[in-house]
Parts: C-alpha cells; sequence; structure tokens
C-alpha cells in the first residue's frame, strides 16, 4: 500500500480494501481503461480527488479518482501492454530478433490465451508498422506452432492458447490432437505427429492409444463427411507407416471398412479433394473393399474421380494387372462418346503407352464432342485442361489423325473447324498440325471452303433473353460481390495457405471467362421465333419424325444453338445429332448419337414439319 493512503486508512478516513485499490492508482503504476486502453499514472491529488494518466493515444489525461477507481483495471509494470508505454522501441526489436518470445509475452499478459485479431490490435501500427504486419504475422505463427509454446489455430479468429512450459514436445503434439474441434483438426494434428515421429520414441504407448481412440470419430464423419473420414485414417495410417514399433488394434476401422459400406460415387466425390498420397491409400484399399470384385469396381469410378485420381487408379491397375479391364472400358467409354475429360487426357498423355490400344478416331470425336457440349451448357468449364492440352502438346493431332482412315480424317479436320470453341488464329495452328501429316485435308482451308469469319448464333428470343439477363447478373452483382469476397480473403492474410483467397481467385477468373464469352455469344446470336422453317429438308426450327430399323418411330426437334433440351429430344442445330440431320430429306438415313444411350443407330426420316406452323 503507498504510504501517502496507508495514513488514511491508520487514520479510519478510507477502508482497507479502498485504500489497496487506491494504491494500484498511485503515480508510476499501469491501469487499463475500456476506451483509452493502457495508460501510466503520472500524478495524483488526493487532497483534489484527481489523477492524471498518461495513455497511449491520449497523454496528460485528468480523471476524477473515484471514476478511474471505477473505470480502470490495474496492470502488473511487466504486462505487455505496461512494458509497450515505456519500452516500445526493447518490444520493436524484439520482434525482429525474437518474434515468437515477443507472442509468449502477449499470451502471458492476457492469461494464456488471445486471438490472432487482438494481437494485430495490439501490435500493428505501433510494435510492427501496418504495412509490414500481415508478412510479419505469417512468419511468426508458423513460427510460433513450430516451437509448440503455444496451439496455434488456422482461423484467426479463435484463440491462440500458450502451452504449459513444462511439458515435452510428443505431449505438445498430443495436446494439440486433442484440442482439435472438429475432424480437420485431427487431421491437421495428425500431419505434426506423423513429421516429427522421434518425438514419441519413448511415449508409444500413448500415441497408440490414441490413434485407435479415432475410430468412433471417423465413423461418425463417414456418414455425412465421408472425404474427411477417409482422410482422417489415412492419415492415421501415416503416422502407424511412419514408426516401426506401431501395429494397429485388429479390431480399429481400416480404409476398407468405410469403402465398403460407402456409394461408389458418393467416394469417387469426396476423395477428388483429398492429397494424391492419400487417393492413392484410398484407392489400394478397394482390394481389401470388394475381393475379387475390386477391378470391377475401380474401373467404374474411372471417369469421376478427378485427374490425380484417374492418374493414382492407372497406375494401381498397371501394377497389379488389371490394365485389359479398363482398357476395355475406356473403349466402350469411348465409343458411346461418354469419357470425361480428365479421363480423356490421361488417354492422350497414355497413347504411346498404356492407352495404345483405344487411341483412335473415337478419341478425337470424343474431344470435339465434349469441347462443344461443354461449350453450349451454362456454368463453369470443364474441358479448359483438355483444349489446353490439344493446344500445347504439338505431337497430339498429328498422333490422332495419322491413325485414321482418309474419311475420318476429313470429318475430323471439318468438325474441327466447325467447333465455335476455338478461336480463327487457333484453328488456323491446329489445322496446320493435321496437314503436315495429312496434306489431303488442306482443302478445308482453301479457297471456298476457308473459315474467314465467325457465323452468327441462330438462337430462339427466349435462350437469348436469358443470356442478356445472365450477362447483367454478372455485371451487377456476382462480379461486383466476387470484388468484394476478394477483399475480405485478403484480410485474411498469409495468402500461400488461404482457401478462402484462392476459392475468390478462382471465382474472379471464372466470372471475367464467363463474361468474355457471353459478350462474344451474344454479339454473334440471331433471335428467331422459328417460323417459316423450310420444311423441304431438315432445318432449324423443324420437327423430325424418324424410325430405326425394327420401325420405332421417335422425335427429334432442331432448333437453335441455346435450345437443347435432351429429355424433350429437343437439340441444337450446332451440336452432333442437329449437324447428322441437317439438310436431309424425308426417306433420307442417318446416322444418329442416342442422347439417352449415347450409342449409335441408324435412323430414317418419315416426315418433317415446323415447330412453329
Amino acid at each position: 500500500m503507498h504510504p501517502d493512503v496507508e495514513k488514511l486508512v491508520a487514520a479510519g478516513r478510507i477502508p482497507k480494501p479502498v485504500g489497496e485499490r487506491l494504491s494500484q492508482l498511485a503515480p508510476g503504476n499501469f491501469c487499463l481503461h475500456k476506451s483509452f486502453g493502457a495508460g501510466k499514472v503520472t500524478e495524483w491529488d488526493l487532497a483534489g480527488k484527481r489523477i492524471t494518466v498518461d495513455f497511449e493515444n491520449s497523454s496528460g489525461q485528468e480523471m476524477d479518482l473515484q471514476f478511474a477507481m471505477q473505470k480502470t483495471e490495474w496492470m502488473p509494470g511487466e504486462d505487455f501492454r505496461s512494458v509497450k508505454i515505456e519500452q516500445i522501441e526493447e518490444l520493436r526489436k524484439l520482434a525482429k530478433t525474437d518474434a515468437v518470445a515477443l507472442v509468449v509475452h502477449v499470451l502471458e499478459s492476457h492469461g494464456g490465451t488471445i486471438t490472432g485479431e487482438a494481437i494485430e490490435a495490439l501490435i500493428s501500427g505501433t510494435v510492427i508498422p501496418a504495412k509490414d504486419y500481415k508478412k510479419w504475422w505469417d512468419t511468426t505463427k508458423k513460427a510460433v506452432k513450430e516451437s509448440r509454446k503455444a496451439v496455434v489455430p488456422t482461423k484467426r479468429t479463435e484463440a491462440i492458447v500458450l502451452r504449459a512450459t513444462n511439458i515435452t514436445p510428443a505431449q505438445a503434439l498430443l495436446a494439440d490432437f486433442e484440442a482439435s474441434k472438429d475432424i480437420k483438426g485431427m487431421i491437421k494434428a495428425l500431419e505434426a505427429i506423423a513429421s516429427d515421429m522421434g518425438a514419441f520414441d519413448n511415449e508409444t504407448d500413448t500415441l497408440i492409444k490414441l490413434l485407435n481412440d479415432i475410430d468412433e470419430g471417423a465413423k461418425k464423419a463417414a456418414r455425412v463427411q465421408l472425404g474427411q473420414a477417409l482422410q482422417l485414417v489415412a492419415a492415421r495410417d501415416e503416422v502407424i507407416g511412419g514408426n516401426k514399433t506401431l501395429e494397429l488394434d485388429p479390431g480399429a476401422v481400416r480404409l476398407s471398412d468405410l469403402i465398403a459400406g460407402s456409394d461408389l460415387t458418393k467416394i469417387a466425390d469426396e476423395v477428388i479433394a483429398l492429397p494424391s498420397g492419400r487417393q492413392r491409400a484410398v484407392y489400394e484399399a478397394f482390394e481389401s473393399a470388394f475381393g475379387d470384385d475390386w477391378i470391377a469396381r475401380i474401373v467404374t469410378v474411372f471417369d469421376q474421380v478427378g485427374a490425380r485420381g484417374v492418374t493414382e487408379i492407372a497406375r494401381i491397375l498397371l501394377e497389379r494387372d488389371g490394365m485389359p479391364a479398363l482398357i476395355k472400358h475406356l473403349g466402350s467409354a469411348l465409343a458411346r462418346r461418354a469419357l470425361g475429360p480428365d479421363a480423356l487426357i490421361w488417354v492422350c498423355r497414355e497413347r504411346k503407352a498404356a492407352a495404345e490400344e483405344v487411341f483412335g478416331a473415337d478419341v478425337g470425336a470424343s474431344i470435339l464432342n465434349l469441347l462443344e457440349n461443354d461449350h453450349l451448357s451454362d456454368g463453369p468449364r470443364k474441358t479448359s485442361r483438355l483444349q489446353t492440352l490439344l493446344n500445347d502438346d504439338k505431337a497430339l493431332l498429328p498422333d490422332l489423325v495419322q491413325g485414321m482412315d482418309l474419311n475420318e480424317a476429313r470429318n475430323f479436320a471439318r468438325r474441327m473447324l466447325d467447333c465455335p470453341v476455338f478461336g480463327e488464329l487457333e484453328k488456323k495452328s491446329l489445322m496446320a498440325r493435321i496437314i503436315k501429316v495429312r496434306p489431303e485435308t488442306v482443302e478445308l482451308v482453301s479457297g471456298e471452303n476457308a473459315q474467314k469469319r465467325e457465323e452468327p448464333l441462330l438462337v430462339s428470343w427466349e435462350s437469348l433473353d436469358k443470356k442478356k439477363q445472365e450477362l447483367d447478373d454478372l455485371i451487377r452483382i456476382k462480379i461486383p460481390q466476387n470484388l468484394q469476397d476478394v477483399k475480405i480473403a485478403r484480410s485474411y492474410g498469409d495468402l500461400r495457405e488461404n482457401f478462402e483467397y484462392k476459392s475468390a481467385k478462382d471465382m474472379e477468373k471464372f466470372l471475367a471467362h464467363r463474361r468474355n464469352a457471353l459478350d462474344r455469344e451474344i454479339s454473334l446470336a440471331r433471335g428467331t421465333d422459328f417460323k417459316g422453317a423450310d420444311t423441304k429438308t431438315v432445318n432449324i426450327g423443324t420437327v423430325v419424325v424418324l424410325a430405326d430399323e425394327s420401325g420405332k418411330e421417335q422425335t427429334i426437334t432442331v432448333l437453335g444453338a441455346w435450345d437443347s433440351v435432351p429429355e424433350k429430344k429437343h437439340v441444337s442445330y450446332l451440336s452432333e445429332v442437329g449437324k447428322s440431320l441437317m439438310g436431309l430429306a424425308v426417306a433420307d438415313q442417318a446416322k444418329v448419337r442416342d442422347v439417352d444411350t449415347e450409342k449409335m443407330q441408324t435412323l430414317t426420316i418419315l416426315s418433317i414439319s415446323p415447330f412453329q406452323p
């Protein structure tokens, strides 16, 4: 207690508790005010009941003594906020030489826990220049995590927690796992354990118990978060694989258990987001999950698992003599034009190795089919990587047309020139590669057949209005919202590990691409109501009745570029089916790919009538 206050207490003028609180506001002591922040008491006037405080941003602040006792809190001199008032330069040096010690000091001054946001408010602009803070914090956060002196969450709004100083590195890693609030946190903690297995040389029993304890969490997660459950079990297996003395309990849940009890399509959708190594672990577990039927099962998901999954499945099948089944599946899918872009890319890259047997005319037709359908459909493009491969792999087109007969080569080249996906320069470049190995196709780009300009697109007024509405929605709502999303995500810091920022930037690219595509398509579009269509032959705006070889009839309506409705058998005149019918008359035959089964069939035209009489 301060001597001056002690006299007042001894004289009975103030109670002892009041004296003790009053002594905390003696000159030289530190206090914290909710609005003014941290401050140092510079002088007081007990008789006049007033004190003067130098706050961080407001020096010489006079306050009523009773008000100060009610509205401020005492702070010890070693508190970070107290030190910042008198020794700011020392803290700035510490931030450069030992940033981890600085953060520990902050944590100790806040009861061992503080959020990243609160640290920024405390340090940015004072100890660290505001413009340098994000870079400093990204580096410091990583160093704090590696030091294991504190538990560092992934989100800046969650609390950083100071660890006890008397625990071993292994105990610190285990504490991280036990503190995990969700499956993602458990996976990250297991990854940290796997990267530092040496810390558990003398504590394997504790680790084994932890690994066996994740079973219940994995089983529960599998019902609603299958991908995370698979990743959790795979991460656990990586830990076990990193130590020869560790053995999993015989009754523990395995990857094969989760796979065997799940729908294959769901597995394919969930595994796409996993790292390559864990994707491989999942696909390797198919054999244990499905026994002799595993190859047939894994082949069915080959087209759905993304680029990394396609590569890993192919490698596993190659290693385990399963390629004949894959080749058979690919041949069938190519014939039906049902192979996805990632699987097609794999076939193209493996054309002189594992996929040599199926690399031929059907591959070329499938590529153009995918590119056209993707171009005419709404939503994000799915074939950008396929188109890039076609442009970047200079030997792909020559290899493709070399194996075709003359008719196939000409049809492929003609269809490529008509494909709306490619620009004029792109078409010329691709055709030059074809002509180099198949000179017979040169006639397609000379004289009357040369492509001089982009042809207009005939579309219904309804579909044109939809495109215009989509463009307006992009310009007025989605693009401005995306700019705001990028700005918010950037504020989270550490752009290398900032999923929100990457996602927002990917959306920015997509929206820009979509806007350019819509601008171009709308500029080429010519609206029509399809009235007055010439029915002497199949034209845009005609309803065609056809019969197959058994006499079974079907009706196909040929409409504008954006008017495909497969369930109603409405097709675009630019689609494969539309092109095969255009210009044919009654009694003519056409080879048409069924829009439901994707199989080729020979149909005879029975009648042609107008869509809008």
